[in-house]
């Protein structure tokens, strides 16, 4: 596909995937792609290659005869990090982020002790880097940079468990990290508190002490909830 085919691909699923994500489109609703081709002014070609990336997260499925019908929430691809991104942009952010976080405070725990267990030298090193990476971001309002660092922190404890299962999950944990940012739900600085606790998961990882890892992640993972309680009830 050529890059002009690519943006005007881009532009219809910016466009439709929140408004069916925010219930613009119930589900059981028809769209008809023609219809839509015409609105959006893009080809019948473009537009049936945005409704197969729709159809990938099973957000609508298309019918011969009938066209293609919205999927009930409960189908969706609710993993997908662009569905995640669709719906913390629009009204249901407060219940997407309580969602997210509650799974993180499931898994990460457990990761965590687990990459205590088997991380390598390599993973070791690299999430020391990252928790100074954090602290040295967690003042003067850099909450773009914070981010980048905090991202790769959670990402190092999944992949770092040996897991495949949780490794999998690092870009929902990026997507619910970036929208706590994006979107606002965050202090102007990150808890000093929650950024200590992130150095001390690291040290306790390259200790090789899991007890410790889980407990202090299961730290960082209640205080999420408890911002949550504050920023976005």
């Amino acid at each position: 596909m050529t890059t002009r085919g690519r943006g005007l691909h881009g532009r219809v699923l910016d466009t439709l995937g929140p408004a069916i994500t925010a219930g613009g489109y119930p589900p059981g609703s028809v769209l008809r792609t023609d219809e839509l081709a015409q609105r959006f002014e893009v080809s019948r070609s473009v537009m049936r290659e945005a409704v197969r990336v729709l159809e990938s997260m099973h957000l609508v499925e298309s019918r011969r005869r009938v066209g293609v019908t919205v999927r009930p929430k409960a189908e969706w691809n609710v993993y997908d990090p662009q569905v995640i991104r669709w719906r913390l942009a629009g009204a249901d952010r407060p219940h997407q982020l309580r969602s997210l976080t509650v799974l993180r405070s499931a898994v990460e725990p457990i990761a965590a002790g687990l990459a205590a267990r088997y991380a390598t030298a390599e993973q070791c090193a690299a999430l020391t880097e990252c928790a100074l990476g954090m602290v040295s971001t967690s003042r003067g309002h850099q909450l773009e940079g914070y981010l980048v660092h905090d991202v790769a922190f959670h990402r190092v404890i999944l992949d770092a468990s040996g897991n495949e299962m949780f490794a999998r999950l690092g870009d929902v944990v990026a997507e619910v990290l970036a929208g706590r940012t994006h979107h606002e739900v965050m202090f102007e600085d990150p808890d000093p508190a929650a950024v200590t606790l992130h150095v001390r998961v690291a040290e306790a990882v390259r200790a090789g002490d899991a007890a410790r890892a889980e407990e202090l992640t299961r730290e960082i993972t209640v205080g999420a909830l408890q911002e949550l309680d504050v920023l976005a009830p």
